[in-house]
């Protein structure tokens, strides 16, 4: 399957640019969402044994998970179980409606198997991905993992104004969903990242667990933050304390990075000079120094997930033995294809080689 991925699909899809790539790419798996057979189909082909991990208070299949960004709308939900996720991400999503930055928004960085995008929370907003997501769970087609969602601000939202913003969108959507992270975090909506502040998040996180109540019985819904590459260590310790004195459920790193790697490529500096946030291989050292200060300043006591850079096995023991509980993927899956999910868990079957999950969590840092 990676093989006739790499030589054959690949090729062709990088003859187009990359956000239409993607969105014929994500129609046609949307379209297959709605057929069982086809759905059957391809778990037949590319579900991994289980390696079951219980993170969150929830109980993953597996501790490879797809990133947010990947599928903004919830259109292809049931596809992503089948492909051998043990979890989804899906937005990021705004309360209202936007049309995102305008095109062209998406690169590929071929030769660092990097993307850097300037999407700017494109979305049909919280209400529609309410229906959606309803919809799936309508027609029996709702996934046995964990379904996350991405929560942003919408553009037209003052900063001030911020924590109603992130609640409305939590509100409609909290019954559709397993958990969701708060994104303060992306480099593509303006002055966003300055509510990574510790009394903003305060604020915004505040303003959330008003909203989430247990119920019958049943503790509210996990809530995670998702956290810039781009932060200093003193910065991720103030987050960290605001983490802990909510009772933030767990922290995502990371979210792509505004720095460039050095290049003495000319045609790889033109895509760098591109305004937007780089994701890819390029992100992975970065990535994993900020799991592994995160993991010794929280005693390990705050589920990580891991993200960024992700590319291979070894990549993604490298994130849990730094800290992460999860690791999630996206840039890797243009790259390397839909057996991606499949040959993670297998690789990071083989690396525990019988130990206990838990035990391998940390276990470098």
């Amino acid at each position: 399957m990676s093989w006739l991925y790499r030589h054959i699909v690949r090729p062709a899809l990088f003859l187009q640019e990359s956000e239409p790539a993607h969105n014929r790419t994500l129609a046609a798996l949307a379209f297959a969402s709605r057929f069982r057979p086809a759905v059957a189909l391809a778990g037949g082909m590319l579900r991994p044994a289980d390696l079951p991990v219980r993170c969150l208070g929830l109980t993953f299949p597996n501790p490879v998970g797809l990133a947010a960004g990947m599928d903004k709308q919830g259109v292809a939900v049931p596809m992503w179980e089948a492909m051998g996720f043990g979890f989804s991400e899906l937005g990021g999503v705004t309360w209202h409606a936007q049309p995102g930055n305008p095109p062209p928004r998406m690169f590929r960085v071929i030769p660092e198997e990097a993307l850097i995008n300037r999407m700017g929370f494109n979305n049909g907003g919280a209400d529609a991905l309410a229906r959606r997501l309803q919809d799936w769970r309508d027609r029996g087609a709702w996934p046995g993992h964990p379904v996350g969602i991405n929560l942003g601000k919408s553009k037209v939202t003052p900063l001030d104004k911020a924590p109603e913003d992130y609640a409305a969108s939590f509100e409609r959507l909290r019954d559709l969903a397993d958990f969701f992270v708060v994104n303060v975090s992306s480099p593509n909506t303006p002055n966003l990242r300055q509510l990574q502040d510790r009394a903003a998040l305060d604020e915004i996180l505040a303003a959330l667990q008003e909203r989430n109540p247990p119920r019958s019985g049943h503790p509210g819904k996990p809530i995670l933050v998702k956290v810039a590459p781009d932060l200093t260590f003193d910065a991720l310790d103030e987050i960290v304390e605001v983490a802990l004195q909510r009772t933030l459920s767990g922290i995502v790193a990371t979210n792509t990075t505004i720095t460039r790697p050095g290049t003495s490529n000319p045609a790889v500096a033109r895509v760098h000079a591109e305004t937007g946030g780089l994701s890819g291989r390029p992100l992975r050292s970065r990535s994993t120094e900020i799991i592994r200060h995160l993991f010794r300043q929280t005693h390990g006591r705050l589920p990580l997930i891991g993200v960024g850079g992700i590319a291979s096995a070894a990549d993604a023991w490298e994130k849990v033995t730094a800290g992460a509980s999860l690791i999630q993927v996206y840039s890797a899956l243009v790259f390397e294809g839909p057996g991606l999910a499949h040959d993670l868990v297998e690789g990071l079957r083989e690396r525990l080689a019988g130990a206990r999950w838990e035990d391998a969590i940390g276990s470098a840092a």
